[in-house]
């Protein structure tokens, strides 16, 4: 995992460089910069070292000194590709990013298509440029223009110092200097078969999160799971651990909170090394301004969410590079209690399909920012494309059953038997409340800022549509800790913005 900057149609290593300053985070093993000899543009990296740690650093050169490839991410089938791209490409490395070139040499920018993985990526190939970001948008990519040259980087605040106007480069989307962007991958929008085998459907729903994981295991690092003690998270480990003899969990939360005790649990009947680690009112308090800064929001939900995750992944970063994280589930599987509220199925499969489009800028770049804030490359089993295209044919009222309704009824299903069944039967709870957070926030937000303090403050910030005292606390933070804030506010996703 690492992060990428450059900007093409112009020679500026200075402005590059910041960019990859900024990004240090993402990658502190190793940097490297790209200077194009016919004066094209410039590409930087910064590593994270993962697949190859001695011998992957970037960029990487093709079979053209001008041919050359900077890139954030993992490629899953690379084992399954290297056999055939060896025969014609001579490999200097043993990263997987390396086969990401070679196949473009080989197919152009059809190459798009043979990957399987997460991945944001761009190729200078002489005077043309190319550049792709994953299906889901697991991984992040921004870009702008600078006296017309493209401009790009991994996040946000690497980039707004740069350029005024700052967008986010689509998910499932490639951009070609010659031709300009290109969409290659929309989630698949399929009608259920409403009488389909509910059996058949439960051994494939297991087969297929099996194969998701085990996928996610290549590492040349070490590799652990937080483990929250919900259902997704503690399907991810418990499907790694028949795999890793000795495998790290990792769970944080208040006191007393549901999550600790129910990922003790978990970690027992596992059998993982566990940690775990108590968090605080007085210290979160402290690093939410970094929290802020990394998440780049301010949206009370994904803030709430954010705290959590970065007191874990600053803990898992003790003990392992990789994590596993049971993010997607919820938009598969109807996990969140709002979809209890939709009328009927038809429309509850369609939000469920718009919720997995929604992620790249929501909680996706929560899982994204929090553990790359700490150097951890995060992985999302759930998020394979072809769990997503499952997830798409199985009916919704096998994902809402029972009387009352039972949220993922389907998932508990095909993992009741690994899991002891108050894990797989526990009601539902979203990150923030089971680790409690949301009790711990409530005391610290009370000397935060006021009612009538936030009614203020919402009159100074029409064009923020603040929803709370909370939410106004959180953006106030945000104006603060950016030096340039605009070009981050326009990319600001609203998770509570869900049309039904």
């Amino acid at each position: 995992m690492c992060g990428i900057a450059g900007i093409w149609g112009q020679i500026d290593q200075t402005s590059v460089k910041k960019m990859m300053d900024t990004l240090i985070h993402r990658g502190p093993d190793a940097e490297g910069m790209f200077v194009s000899p016919t004066k094209a543009g410039v590409l930087g990296h910064r590593r994270l070292s993962i697949m190859d740690p001695q011998g992957g650093n970037q960029p990487i050169y093709g079979d053209r000194q001008a041919r050359v490839i900077v890139g954030n991410g993992e490629i899953y089938n690379f084992p399954q590709l290297l056999p055939q791209l060896a025969e014609r490409f001579k490999f200097r490395t043993k990263s997987d990013t390396e086969a990401i070139l070679h196949l473009y040499e080989d197919q152009g920018i059809e190459s798009v298509d043979q990957l399987d993985g997460m991945y944001a990526f761009a190729i200078a190939d002489g005077d043309k440029f190319f550049a792709a970001r994953d299906p889901i948008g697991i991984k992040p990519l921004y870009y702008g223009k600078k006296d017309n040259a493209f401009v790009f980087a991994s996040e946000l605040k690497a980039i707004a110092n740069f350029c005024d106007n700052v967008q986010e480069f689509p998910a499932g989307t490639f951009f070609s200097s010659e031709t300009g962007f290109s969409t290659f991958y929309q989630v698949p929008d399929i009608q259920p078969e409403v009488d389909a085998d509910a059996d058949a459907l439960i051994r494939e729903v297991r087969e297929t999160v099996e194969a998701s994981v085990v996928k996610r295991l290549m590492s040349d690092v070490p590799l652990g799971c937080f483990l929250s003690g919900g259902l997704d998270s503690s399907i991810t480990t418990a499907v790694a651990r028949q795999h890793i003899e000795k495998l790290h969990t990792f769970s944080v939360g208040i006191e007393g909170s549901k999550d600790i005790k129910a990922a003790r649990l978990v970690s027992q009947y596992l059998d993982t090394i566990h940690h775990e680690y108590l968090i605080t009112p007085k210290e979160v308090q402290e690093k939410l301004p970094e929290i802020i800064y990394s998440l780049e929001s301010f949206d009370q939900d994904l803030v709430r969410s954010a705290i959590p995750c970065y007191f874990t992944s600053r803990l898992a970063a003790e003990y392992v590079k990789v994590i596993l994280t049971g993010e997607g589930a919820d938009e598969l599987f109807a996990g969140y209690t709002y979809y209890k509220g939709i009328p009927d199925n038809d429309t509850l499969h369609r939000e469920l399909r718009r919720s997995v489009t929604s992620l790249h800028n929501i909680n996706l770049q929560r899982v994204d920012r929090l553990t790359m804030a700490h150097s951890l490359e995060g992985r999302v089993p759930f998020l394979d494309l072809k769990m997503i295209e499952l997830g798409q044919r199985i009916p919704a009222h096998l994902k809402l059953a029972g009387d009352p309704l039972v949220e993922k009824w389907i998932l508990r299903k095909a993992f009741e038997d690994l899991l002891p069944s108050e894990i797989v039967w526990r009601t539902k709870e979203q990150f923030d409340e089971g680790s409690g957070t949301v009790d711990l926030l409530t005391q610290m937000l009370a000397k935060g800022m006021s009612e009538d303090e936030a009614q203020a403050y919402r009159q100074k910030h029409p064009e923020a549509r603040l929803r709370s005292a909370e939410e106004c606390y959180y953006h106030q933070i945000f104006m603060d800790v950016f030096e340039q804030p605009e070009s981050i506010l326009a990319n600001v996703a609203r998770w509570s913005e869900r049309p039904v």
